[in-house]
Protein backbone atom coordinates (compact mmCIF):
# COMPACT_ATOMS: atom_id res chain seq x y z
CA UNK A 1 0.00 0.00 0.00
CA UNK A 2 1.26 3.45 -0.86
CA UNK A 3 0.08 6.54 1.04
CA UNK A 4 -0.65 9.71 -0.86
CA UNK A 5 1.57 12.75 -0.47
CA UNK A 6 -1.29 14.54 1.32
CA UNK A 7 -1.47 11.79 3.95
CA UNK A 8 2.29 11.90 4.44
CA UNK A 9 2.20 15.68 4.85
CA UNK A 10 -0.77 15.48 7.24
CA UNK A 11 1.04 13.07 9.55
CA UNK A 12 4.21 15.16 9.51
CA UNK A 13 2.30 18.44 10.11
CA UNK A 14 0.62 16.89 13.13
CA UNK A 15 3.91 15.55 14.46
CA UNK A 16 5.76 18.86 14.00
CA UNK A 17 2.99 21.01 15.44
CA UNK A 18 2.40 18.70 18.41
CA UNK A 19 6.12 18.43 19.20
CA UNK A 20 6.59 22.20 19.05
CA UNK A 21 3.53 22.77 21.25
CA UNK A 22 3.30 26.26 19.80
CA UNK A 23 1.89 27.85 16.70
CA UNK A 24 3.84 27.25 13.51
CA UNK A 25 3.17 29.09 10.30
CA UNK A 26 2.41 27.23 7.09
CA UNK A 27 5.68 28.64 5.76
CA UNK A 28 7.60 27.21 8.74
CA UNK A 29 5.97 23.82 8.24
CA UNK A 30 6.66 23.80 4.51
CA UNK A 31 10.30 24.75 5.04
CA UNK A 32 10.77 22.18 7.82
CA UNK A 33 9.33 19.39 5.67
CA UNK A 34 10.84 20.60 2.39
CA UNK A 35 7.48 20.50 0.61
CA UNK A 36 5.63 23.20 -1.36
CA UNK A 37 3.77 25.74 0.73
CA UNK A 38 0.52 25.30 -1.20
CA UNK A 39 0.51 21.53 -0.44
CA UNK A 40 0.92 22.23 3.26
CA UNK A 41 -1.80 24.91 3.20
CA UNK A 42 -4.30 22.50 1.62
CA UNK A 43 -3.48 19.76 4.12
CA UNK A 44 -3.73 22.16 7.06
CA UNK A 45 -7.17 23.22 5.83
CA UNK A 46 -8.31 19.57 5.79
CA UNK A 47 -6.80 18.92 9.22
CA UNK A 48 -8.64 21.96 10.56
CA UNK A 49 -11.96 20.69 9.18
CA UNK A 50 -11.29 17.37 10.93
CA UNK A 51 -10.65 19.23 14.20
CA UNK A 52 -7.07 17.97 14.40
CA UNK A 53 -5.43 21.40 14.25
CA UNK A 54 -6.45 24.92 15.10
CA UNK A 55 -5.40 27.89 13.06
CA UNK A 56 -5.15 31.58 13.80
CA UNK A 57 -4.61 34.40 11.35
CA UNK A 58 -2.51 37.46 11.78
CA UNK A 59 0.92 38.42 12.98
CA UNK A 60 1.00 35.87 15.81
CA UNK A 61 -1.06 33.31 13.96
CA UNK A 62 -0.26 29.83 12.87
CA UNK A 63 -1.14 26.18 13.19
CA UNK A 64 -1.29 24.28 16.48
CA UNK A 65 -2.50 20.94 17.73
CA UNK A 66 -5.13 21.15 20.48
CA UNK A 67 -4.31 19.01 23.55
CA UNK A 68 -7.12 16.54 22.85
CA UNK A 69 -5.81 15.83 19.37
CA UNK A 70 -2.59 14.37 20.76
CA UNK A 71 -4.60 11.22 21.41
CA UNK A 72 -5.60 10.78 17.76
CA UNK A 73 -4.35 7.61 16.12
CA UNK A 74 -2.33 7.46 12.94
CA UNK A 75 -5.05 5.11 11.65
CA UNK A 76 -7.67 7.83 12.09
CA UNK A 77 -5.61 10.32 10.10
CA UNK A 78 -4.81 7.84 7.34
CA UNK A 79 -8.50 6.86 7.03
CA UNK A 80 -9.52 10.52 6.71
CA UNK A 81 -6.98 11.21 3.98
CA UNK A 82 -6.93 7.87 2.13
CA UNK A 83 -10.51 6.74 2.64
CA UNK A 84 -11.62 3.21 3.33
CA UNK A 85 -12.32 2.07 -0.22
CA UNK A 86 -11.49 -1.38 -1.44
CA UNK A 87 -7.89 -1.94 -2.49
CA UNK A 88 -9.05 -3.20 -5.89
CA UNK A 89 -12.19 -2.29 -7.79
CA UNK A 90 -13.73 -5.57 -8.90
CA UNK A 91 -16.67 -3.77 -10.47
CA UNK A 92 -14.49 -1.90 -12.92
CA UNK A 93 -14.35 -4.03 -16.00
CA UNK A 94 -16.26 -6.01 -14.58
CA UNK A 95 -13.87 -8.73 -13.46
CA UNK A 96 -14.84 -12.21 -14.72
CA UNK A 97 -13.71 -13.70 -11.40
CA UNK A 98 -16.03 -11.45 -9.38
CA UNK A 99 -18.27 -14.21 -8.01
CA UNK A 100 -15.55 -16.76 -7.23
CA UNK A 101 -12.50 -14.65 -6.37
CA UNK A 102 -10.78 -14.97 -3.00
CA UNK A 103 -8.34 -12.12 -3.67
CA UNK A 104 -10.78 -9.32 -2.81
CA UNK A 105 -11.43 -10.80 0.65
CA UNK A 106 -7.73 -11.31 1.29
CA UNK A 107 -6.98 -7.71 0.32
CA UNK A 108 -9.82 -6.45 2.53
CA UNK A 109 -8.38 -8.43 5.46
CA UNK A 110 -4.93 -6.99 4.80
CA UNK A 111 -6.32 -3.43 4.64
CA UNK A 112 -8.16 -3.92 7.93
CA UNK A 113 -4.98 -5.27 9.56
CA UNK A 114 -3.06 -2.25 8.23
CA UNK A 115 -5.54 0.16 9.82
CA UNK A 116 -5.74 -1.87 13.04
CA UNK A 117 -1.97 -1.62 13.37
CA UNK A 118 -2.03 2.15 12.80
CA UNK A 119 -4.88 2.53 15.29
CA UNK A 120 -2.47 1.55 18.08
CA UNK A 121 -0.07 4.40 17.24
CA UNK A 122 -1.11 7.70 18.80
CA UNK A 123 0.18 11.16 17.89
CA UNK A 124 1.63 11.51 21.39
CA UNK A 125 3.61 8.30 20.78
CA UNK A 126 4.98 9.65 17.50
CA UNK A 127 6.47 12.73 19.18
CA UNK A 128 8.04 10.89 22.10
CA UNK A 129 11.84 10.58 22.24
CA UNK A 130 13.89 10.02 20.22
CA UNK A 131 11.65 11.56 17.53
CA UNK A 132 10.46 14.61 19.50
CA UNK A 133 13.85 16.31 19.85
CA UNK A 134 14.55 15.75 16.15
CA UNK A 135 11.19 17.32 15.26
CA UNK A 136 11.99 20.33 17.44
CA UNK A 137 15.29 20.81 15.63
CA UNK A 138 13.45 21.09 12.31
CA UNK A 139 11.40 24.14 13.29
CA UNK A 140 12.54 27.72 13.75
CA UNK A 141 12.38 29.32 17.16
Amino acid sequence: MHLSKATDIALRVLMLAAAKDAQLTVDDLATSMNVPRNHVAKVVQRLQKEGLVTTARGRNGGVSVPPGARGVSAGHVVRRFEGEDEVVDCEQGPCPLHRACLLRGALRTAREAFFASLDTVLLRDLIAPPTGPVLLSLTRE
